[in-house]
């Protein structure tokens, strides 16, 4: 049974619009006229327990307004939505204790108090025993590797150590899915890195259930086998990140060293690299093809069987190019 359900989710603003000058502002002052702004458009897809899912979107594409929609915070204009058989804006006790939101842009610690602090606040809140807490506590410390830094107070903490503190108030009361808004946002590599482990293991041990959205390509390929594109509103795939790379990155580059210089003729020698697939470049001893991922294998053997190779890798082109031109077609 789905965990997370959406069926035909949307969520409209009324926006005012003023005319400029006097006779704008009294107009509008009088009697207000509105346009009617379709954040999010029918849009519906259901998540399965454990499942841990991209939620990818051009900024005002409409991500984070279904994220509240969500967990609750604003009410849909039309549609269904169900969060681990609850209605989300009912706002219900048992809903609440199984949920949390994570935005990487937003906090919840108390700025200058301890970390110990906070998380004993958020133990109240949510009713966990004394017992519970220490051994939740423990636990999360250690795979968050933040020993030693729960009695400094929040502003004397780095940025990747607030954000894991941020976690752990977050996951304190063992929530069965998670909401995630760009968790690293602004965090280096290294503590970018730590996030997504944590993430990785946290799901693993408790089977918890993520909606991540990220603009780091990073964390949806560690972390996402499957991925939601939504573009004005509307949701434009559903699927495996593998199949949606397969469909707009159908290539592999071949970058091959070769053991001598190019020959002379250079025409009948490109001509030649054009058996093996698109040459993107090529000079000196360095050459540079595209190759069909379904020839990729025998391309690569008959390559090595007829010229004298130095080195030769294989890359996917980034993701966040085949990501680039998904959305800029606006439609899969």
């Amino acid at each position: 049974m789905s965990i997370i359900v959406a069926k035909n989710l949307s969520k409209v603003y009324p926006v005012a619009v003023k005319e400029p000058g006097i006779k704008g502002t009294l107009r509008h002052f009088i009697r207000r006229t509105y346009q009617y702004v379709k954040a999010v458009a029918d849009i519906s897809f259901e998540i399965e327990p454990g499942e841990v899912v991209g939620f990818l979107g051009p900024n005002g594409a409409g991500k984070t307004t279904t994220l509240k929609m969500l967990t609750g915070l604003i009410h849909p204009s039309h549609g269904l939505v169900k969060v681990a058989n609850s209605v989300p804006f009912e706002r219900r006790k048992e809903f609440l204790q199984q949920i949390t939101l994570v935005m990487g842009q937003k906090q919840q610690l108390l700025w200058d108090l301890p970390v110990l602090d906070s998380l004993k606040i958020n133990a109240a809140v949510y009713g966990i025993s004394d017992r519970d807490y220490h051994l939740r506590l423990m636990e999360l410390t250690e795979m968050l590797s933040l020993e030693g830094k729960l009695k400094q107070p929040v502003r004397k903490l780095s940025l990747g150590e607030r954000m894991k503190a941020e976690l752990m108030a977050a996951l304190l009361h063992r929530p069965k899915v998670l909401f995630l808004d760009e968790p690293t946002l602004g965090l280096d590599v290294n503590a970018q890195v730590g996030v997504r482990d944590f993430l990785q293991e946290y799901n693993q041990r408790y089977q918890a259930t993520v909606l991540l959205t990220s603009h780091y390509m990073a964390d949806i390929t560690a972390l996402c086998k499957r991925v939601l594109l939504i573009y004005q509103g509307q949701l434009i795939y559903d699927g495996s990140l593998d199949a949606l790379l397969d469909r707009f990155a159908p290539d592999r580059e071949v970058q091959i060293e070769l053991l001598n210089p190019v020959p002379t003729d250079v025409d009948d020698f490109q001509q030649h690299l054009s058996n093996y697939g698109e040459v993107e470049a090529f000079s000196g001893q360095s050459v540079r093809l595209l190759v069909r991922r379904e020839k990729l294998t025998e391309t690569v053997a008959q390559i090595l069987a007829d010229l004298e190779i130095q080195d030769l890798t294989v890359t996917d082109p980034p993701i966040e190019e085949v990501i680039g031109r998904v959305f800029r077609a606006g439609k899969v």
